[in-house]
């Protein structure tokens, strides 16, 4: 456990989404600096998910983020086993996976209404919801901190030139609309927290990060390198830090700000 600015001992922070690459290591970096942590997914963990983690401090709960009674009943789990909680992590999150349907990687003009409606009910209401949930919690004990996690593709369009590879092989292929617009919404519902609940103690900051290796395909890493001046990649475990600094006391003037970990993919 680490001492000092970065002691989270006696905290406990809700992570959306906890059982995906990153909620995992946000889990064990969270676990690393003393606090407890609830997992909240749509799906149940495996055993291997719950193996190594200490079952004194970690309470997995199946909740749907974008149904307000499934977030409500998740915090009353939470409040019965900790407490209040002290952080959220809204992480949660759905795209169209490279693999996903044609029509979901086609041209704008023909994306599915209904894929629209999915990716925001899960990366905006989502938000919303937990915010409005575990975020109302926190204001009536009068401290926390929420972190809502963006993406490069929130701050900026996403560039479809790094997909040309595709289309050059006889594909269609474009980086779909709605998960750019749904990370971009985050930016705004985390100024509008920040003021609303200054006073309240809680600070809602915003994360935007770039791509995160994953086994992509080594056409899609070329030309992704190319276009980040680190030439490469994220790590899963390189926004661990960020994640623990926002709560933690080292953060504690830092509200309504977006801070970005890209690699350098938005300085050019």
């Amino acid at each position: 456990m680490t001492a000092g600015l970065f002691d989270l001992a006696g905290r406990t922070v809700v992570i959306t989404g906890g059982l995906g690459q990153l909620g995992r290591q946000f889990t064990a970096a969270l676990l690393g600096h003393g606090a407890n942590v609830a997992v909240f997914d749509v799906t149940a963990p495996r055993e291997d998910q719950r193996t190594g983690l200490d079952p004194e401090r970690v309470l997995f709960a199946q909740v749907d983020v974008a149904d307000k009674a499934s977030v409500l009943a998740g915090l009353a789990a939470v409040e019965d086993r900790f407490g209040t909680p002290f952080g959220l992590v809204n992480n949660a999150a759905l795209d169209s996976p490279p693999g996903a349907p044609a029509e979901e990687n086609g041209p704008f003009e023909t994306y599915p209404e209904a894929s629209f409606d999915r990716v925001m009910e899960v990366n905006v209401k989502g938000v919303f919801l937990c915010c409005q949930v575990i975020g109302a919690a926190m204001a009536r004990a009068g401290r926390g901190s929420i972190v809502n996690i963006c993406s490069t593709y929130g701050v900026g369009s996403p560039c479809q030139d790094l997909y040309q590879y595709r289309r050059d092989r006889g594909e269609t292929f474009f980086k779909p609309v709605a998960y750019s617009v749904s990370k971009s919404a985050l930016l705004n519902l985390t100024r509008y927290l920040a003021t609303y609940w200054a006073e309240k103690g809680v600070r809602v900051n915003t994360l935007t990060f770039g791509g995160v290796f994953n086994n992509q395909e080594e056409a899609f890493l070329a030309e992704y390198r190319k276009r980040v001046p680190l030439r490469r990649m994220a790590r899963a475990d390189e926004y661990n830090g960020a994640v623990v600094y926002l709560m933690s006391d080292a953060a504690s003037y830092m509200t309504g700000s977006n801070m970005v970990i890209d690699g350098g993919w938005t300085a050019w």
